[in-house]
């Protein structure tokens, strides 16, 4: 079956890219591993000790990470629909964040840890229609701050992947009015044509 053009760029980009060499070379699961480092080094978001979920972890480079700097005394819990193989250390749950009972039997999980950190790396599937493509982006940002929003402890961090475009703004502004300090960042391995951005949000208000 023939390769469609944007099939063929894609593979093309990913052999002559940087990160992926070097994810490769050094065994990591992605080059996604390499953003959250470079956030890492630049807002030390994750210390020793710390409770993180991973959202949307699959295949695992952010939690492969975050299960580092945590430490033996930190915990890292994976989220996702898909199955991840297995990392030492990390928790994963397999099942939707967007469910109740899904946060409900989280929240057993925990067994009253707080969370510290709540982590979004997640992007839907492109249909390839950008207007299409940039709501669903933004809707599952939102989602994830939602779930942050539920779990957070009061001081803890919200970093999300979204996209520039139709509903930044609003996103941006949603998350202003839920978390103290509001930061974007676009790490080096965020290619520089993509509208990919971060958004690290510390800090969470009192919604009373």
């Amino acid at each position: 079956m023939r390769k469609s053009s944007s099939s063929r760029r894609w593979l093309q980009r990913q052999c002559k890219d940087h990160f992926v060499k070097q994810a490769q070379n050094s065994h990591y699961r992605s080059r996604a591993r390499f953003k959250l480092l470079d956030i890492q080094k630049r807002d030390k978001l994750i210390k020793p000790g710390m409770c993180v979920i991973d959202l949307g972890c699959t295949p695992g480079g952010w939690s492969e990470l975050a299960i580092e700097l945590v430490g033996e005394q930190g915990q890292v819990i994976a989220v996702d629909l898909c199955e991840m193989q297995a990392i030492d250390g990390v928790l994963f749950k397999q099942g939707d964040f967007r469910d109740p009972a899904f946060i409900a039997e989280l929240i057993d999980m925990l067994q009253a840890r707080h969370v510290d950190v709540v982590l979004s790396d997640m992007a839907p599937n492109f249909m390839g229609v950008r207007s299409v493509d940039q709501q669903r982006c933004i809707e599952l940002s939102e989602q994830a701050l939602y779930f942050a929003s539920c779990l957070l402890t009061s001081d803890g961090a919200f970093l999300t992947k979204t996209f520039q475009g139709e509903g930044f703004e609003d996103l941006l502004h949603l998350l202003k009015k839920t978390f103290k300090k509001i930061v974007i960042r676009k790490p080096t391995a965020s290619r520089a044509q993509s509208r990919e951005v971060y958004l690290l949000a510390r800090g969470r208000l009192d919604s009373g």
